[in-house]
């Protein structure tokens, strides 16, 4: 399964950059993430609770980071074993640019899977591989980028709790 796409981030490439080698800030944006441990140099350790149809399973395995180009892309490779349910394995090659708003960020993205859940269907593993990759890139603009401004006067006008505070702004105010 392959898909490509890309999204606008309200932040200078630098901070999308950074944002993209930090393990925590990783840890934040895949969907079922339960733990991450290790470094970008070094390669990260994961383990990941997913529910793909009717299949739930742990996922425990590596990511690593490859095809480096300083500031400007990089590869994501990930791979998990999930026992009985089988396996999963991708990656993302995603690049960096300069836009009017900030960083113009694009991914291409290839998709494996194996065992329990490949008899589940293409259909319903491409559904589900589309739908966690746009999870992660929607989060990671998220926690890069910050609320939207009207977000927060919301929480405030409704008493609301206010939502969580950028990743660039945190390292900021830390």
């Amino acid at each position: 399964m392959q898909m490509n796409d890309s999204i606008e981030i309200a932040a200078p490439r630098s901070v999308v950059w950074e944002a993209l080698l930090s393990p925590d800030v990783l840890k934040d944006c895949v969907p079922g993430c339960q733990e991450m441990s290790g470094s970008a140099e070094e390669g990260l350790e994961a383990t990941v609770v997913q529910k793909v149809g009717p299949v739930k399973a742990t996922f425990k395995g590596g990511v690593t980071i490859s095809d480096v180009v300083e500031g400007e892309s990089l590869t994501l490779t990930g791979e998990g074993k999930g026992g009985a349910a089988g396996f999963a394995k991708g990656g993302a090659r995603v690049t960096l640019a300069d836009s009017g708003e900030g960083t113009l960020l694009s991914y291409e993205v290839d998709a494996k899977v194996g065992g329990k859940l490949a008899q589940l269907g293409s259909r319903i593993i491409d559904g589900f591989a589309k739908k966690m990759a746009a999870q992660f890139f929607t989060r990671f603009q998220e926690v890069v980028q910050g609320p939207a401004d009207g977000d927060a006067e919301t929480a405030e006008e409704t008493g609301a709790e206010p939502a969580k505070k950028g990743w660039i702004k945190r390292m900021i105010s830390n």
